[in-house]
């Protein structure tokens, strides 16, 4: 069954703009990596819900090494938030990319197979 995700209000959307703000203290480097964590931290959330069975590291690794810049730090945001409609369009967009679905295919099929 598909868990129905609310859209994000103003005061979710204010709560998450202190800890983006904070990343501006940080490395170019380690900006990239902090976004890219606490989107990982969402986008498992979402395809652990919507793909059960899914091997989540390898289904990870492929969106996460696919997603734009943009695409990471609403992820990102969305991870302080929680998932919402939109956590939901921007994953369903990645996992279209045909690189991710050459990804999927070649990472995520043998893991699960295994």
């Amino acid at each position: 069954m598909m868990q129905s995700y609310r859209p994000r209000s103003l005061r979710q959307s204010m709560l998450a703009l202190p800890a983006l703000l904070g990343l501006a203290a940080c490395s170019q480097a380690a900006q990239d990596q902090i976004a890219r964590d606490a989107a990982r931290s969402s986008a498992g959330k979402v395809l652990a819900q919507q793909f059960p069975g899914l091997p989540l590291q390898p289904a990870l690794d492929c969106v996460i090494d696919n997603a734009s810049s943009q695409q990471i730090l609403s992820l990102a945001a969305d991870s302080i938030t929680g998932p919402t409609a939109n956590t939901v369009e921007i994953l369903t967009n990645i996992v279209s990319k045909p690189e991710t679905l050459t990804c999927l295919a070649a990472q995520g099929l043998p893991a699960l197979l295994r």
